[in-house]
């Protein structure tokens, strides 16, 4: 399989949250790849844990909000850049970048005081691309279609 080469920051999808063109850090110091949500709230729906947050999905504008919900996978205590420890809910989702789409993990957190929302970690990029951190925004001439989903 060819690999995308992306940059250290590019626009990705999120289609099962409803989010497209969200900026996302590419980091491959981190092996988790996280997301800034508010209110996060548990249910039980037929014997699954489901976590309901809202999303901002755009980081020019954070008034505005997208409330979602999705299946939690794990919970995980993850150590942040400030090296706090932190225990997080974790889901899967769909992620979309360069035409391409898989699954990955991402741990919901407050990312309020960081300059993006979305962190793409090592286990998110998995074997689908190389990252070339001197470049940005490599693949915004790619058309995005989230409709088909």
């Amino acid at each position: 399989m060819d690999r995308l080469i992306i940059g250290n920051l590019e626009l990705c999808c999120l289609p099962e949250l409803g989010i497209s063109d969200l900026e996302v850090r590419v980091d491959t110091g981190a092996k988790t790849s996280s997301i800034h949500v508010d209110n996060i709230r548990r249910f039980r729906k037929k014997g699954q844990l489901y976590v309901e947050f809202d999303l901002h999905p755009d980081i020019y504008n954070m008034e505005q909000t997208v409330k979602t919900s999705a299946p939690v996978v794990d919970s995980r205590k993850i150590k942040s850049s400030n090296g706090e420890s932190e225990q997080r809910y974790v889901i899967s989702t769909l992620f979309s970048i360069g035409g391409l789409s898989w699954p990955i993990e991402i741990t919901l957190t407050n990312r309020k005081d960081m300059s993006y929302l979305m962190l793409l970690g090592r286990e998110g990029m998995g074997d689908r691309v190389y990252v070339d951190p001197s470049r940005a925004f490599t693949l915004v001439d790619e058309p995005t279609d989230i409709s088909s989903g």
